[in-house]
């Protein structure tokens, strides 16, 4: 489906000229890179900043400091790593495993509802400009998996019997794909994980969202500026025509290196539809200096927080 969407929609948006890339990003002045920077590390601290809601004794610091790790970890090792290395940085602050990994399962469960959920913002925005919808009624689809993940979560840690029958219902499900799955044992994992973030649940969620809402406007902001730096104005591509086309490509960030190549697509595709061909070189210039900041960043990001790890692994 994403190799499908990307093909399609680069070639809706032309061949680019790469030399005209070249000039569009002869625009970028020296004071523009501190300011993305600046931008970036707001960005990395709201998207970690659930794992300090929902874990006890995981500062924003902290938490920023373990999600920039484990972005790392995922981009150059194969999965669990990322995973161990965040537990055994909680494991050398103090916090209970079982707390670590319950705040990490939470922190993921809100980012995939507001990931999902993007688009409803899309179908708002689109009201408010009197946009047309067009296809985009198919990301229906996105924002009823970012319903049924609110759902599920609400139901688990309302009560321990219901954390069973959801933990029950999910693993007979699965057993349809996978006949090993035992339900019971899923049903126990959901109780015990409501055990771990009831607590601070009504406290964190709400804030979790709002932070992870804050997020994509950092982030989104970025996006933006990279475009006017290179020379992409207001009348060729209004923020409207920009938010939209990221709001409703979000949820392909799913895909590896944030949905590197499908995101940047259909935000292109957009801005061409909307700005013509002559847009076309430097909309690509503003999209790869966004991706050089919002998928570089973390992992420079992540190598120095490894490192200031590593040097003092355990505190009191």
């Amino acid at each position: 489906m994403a190799l499908v969407v990307t093909v399609v929609v680069v070639r809706l948006v032309g061949r680019v000229d790469w030399g005209e890339v070249r000039d569009a990003l002869a625009h970028l002045d020296w004071w523009q890179a501190p300011v993305l920077v600046v931008l970036l590390l707001v960005r990395q601290v709201l998207n970690a900043l659930p794992l300090a809601l929902y874990i006890p004794g995981v500062s924003a610091v902290r938490a920023t400091q373990n999600d920039q790790v484990a972005i790392l970890m995922s981009t150059v090792a194969p999965p669990p790593s990322d995973l161990a290395l965040r537990m055994a940085m909680f494991s050398s602050w103090g916090v209970p495993v079982p707390k670590g990994m319950a705040g990490t399962v939470m922190n993921t469960l809100t980012f995939y509802i507001v990931r999902f959920g993007a688009p409803a913002a899309g179908f708002v925005l689109l009201a408010a400009t009197g946009g047309e919808v067009g296809y985009r009624w198919a990301d229906l689809v996105s924002i009823l998996v970012s319903v049924a993940i609110l759902v599920g979560v609400l139901l688990v840690v309302r009560s321990d019997a219901l954390a069973r029958r959801v933990g029950v219902a999910a693993g007979r499900a699965a057993t349809r794909v996978r006949r090993t799955v035992d339900p019971e044992a899923w049903a126990a994992a959901c109780v015990r994980f409501r055990g771990d973030v009831a607590a601070r649940f009504r406290h964190g969620f709400p804030r979790s969202l709002l932070a992870l809402c804050g997020m994509l406007a950092v982030d989104l902001t970025m996006l933006v500026l990279a475009l006017r730096f290179v020379g992409v104005s207001t009348s060729e591509a209004a923020l409207s025509t920009i938010a939209v086309a990221y709001l409703f490509a979000y949820p392909f960030t799913l895909f590896p290196f944030s949905g590197l190549g499908i995101v940047d697509a259909l935000v292109l595709a957009a801005v061409v539809d909307v700005g013509g061909a002559e847009v076309e070189a430097a909309a690509v210039a503003g999209l790869l200096v966004w991706r050089v900041f919002t998928i570089g960043g973390p992992l420079a990001l992540g190598a120095v927080s490894l490192a200031l790890w590593r040097r003092r692994p355990v505190t009191s």
